[in-house]
């Protein structure tokens, strides 16, 4: 007898036969094993008798935000840019009974490759591929905000217009509804945000989380083979994406790159090499870059102290890690502040 234990979150007696009725050749028994990484929706790689497999994701467990961890919605997304350039993983199922899993779950097909998502993983691209690599990482993102939203049927996916206003008024309310402790800064840089809001430029699908550690690259070919994690994804601002990109990248005139990106690592191009070539391919005016910075590192605090309630919920007795999460949440929201003196011209 098999004395496997399934992994937390899946229901094993009841998802497996469910897999098996709704994935074309899915082939009972499956195994089930976790995608360590990342904070948001739980991943995991399901393989089927014959050695296929597939992802399945599925929200966190316990208690979550209003309106966040939508698999199915991500699933649709997933599902309409399969007839676009954009690199995506094909939509197989969705499931959105609760009484299978306790929480609805999406199934798409695994691709092979490499997350970069920490320095560490940098070599797997030698020195002279890198550039390369990231250069069609913007590409991909110019190919995302070039993609007709009624023809693809995502056009009602939200409000087309007040992008940076709906974001802010979300943003807002997670701040005061995740908080650990007073941080007037958040609220400073909140203040300027509304005060300096740029025109919209045009309307795009809006990824919100785009980066090395969200995509899947093909190493050997120097390409993205899918971007994952469209959670966030909303229609709105396409610089939105770009300033977030911004924060992750790691050069001398981007001093906060975040940890779990591969840049620090040197040889990949300047983030001014990749506003250049977005603006060349996309035809965009990117001179109001700093202002999607600040509006990006100031979300990621918030998102920051998210994490930082719920290990302190869970692990109050874990004083240094809550520790180590203020303070990257300290350093966003400075950050975005510095933006934004640079984005007003003070």
């Amino acid at each position: 007898m098999d004395e496997r234990l399934s992994p937390p979150g899946i229901d094993e007696q009841r998802v497996g036969p469910w897999i098996a009725a709704h994935v074309d050749g899915a082939a009972p028994p499956f195994r089930y094993e976790r995608i360590v990484g990342g904070r948001s929706n739980l991943t995991y790689a399901v393989t089927d008798a014959e050695g296929r497999r597939f992802v399945l994701r599925r929200p966190p467990l316990g208690t979550l935000l209003a309106t966040a961890h939508d698999v199915a919605r991500e699933w649709r997304i997933v599902a309409a840019l399969a007839s676009t350039p954009v690199p995506v993983p094909a939509a197989l199922a969705v499931c959105t009974d609760l009484e299978v899993n306790g929480a609805p779950f999406a199934v798409t097909a695994f691709v092979d490759g490499a997350v970069l998502d920490d320095p560490q993983k940098a070599p797997l691209l030698s020195p002279p591929d890198r550039r390369e690599t990231a250069f069609h990482l913007i590409d991909v993102l110019s190919e995302l905000h070039a993609v007709d939203v009624a023809v693809v049927g995502l056009d009602d996916l939200s409000r087309h217009d007040g992008y940076v206003e709906r974001q802010l008024r979300r943003w807002s309310k997670q701040w005061a509804a995740s908080r650990t402790r007073e941080l007037p800064v958040v609220d400073d840089v909140e203040q300027l945000l509304w005060r300096d809001i740029p025109p919209q430029h045009g309307v795009a699908l809006v990824h919100g989380d785009y980066r090395f550690g969200n995509c899947i690259t093909d190493v050997a070919a120097r390409r993205i083979a899918a971007v994952l994690d469209w959670e966030l994804c909303a229609l709105g601002d396409p610089l939105a994406d770009l300033g977030h990109l911004g924060i992750y990248w790691h050069d001398a005139a981007s001093p906060l790159g975040l940890a779990n990106d591969p840049t620090s690592a040197g040889g990949f191009p300047s983030f001014a090499e990749l506003l250049e070539r977005y603006a060349a391919r996309s035809g965009r005016d990117i001179a109001s870059i700093d202002y999607y910075r600040a509006f990006a590192a100031w979300r990621l605090a918030i998102i920051g102290e998210g994490v930082a309630a719920r290990h302190l919920a869970s692990h109050p007795e874990d004083r240094d890690a809550l520790a180590a999460s203020h303070t990257a949440v300290e350093e966003l929201v400075v950050f975005a502040k510095r933006c934004m003196s640079g984005a007003s011209g003070a």
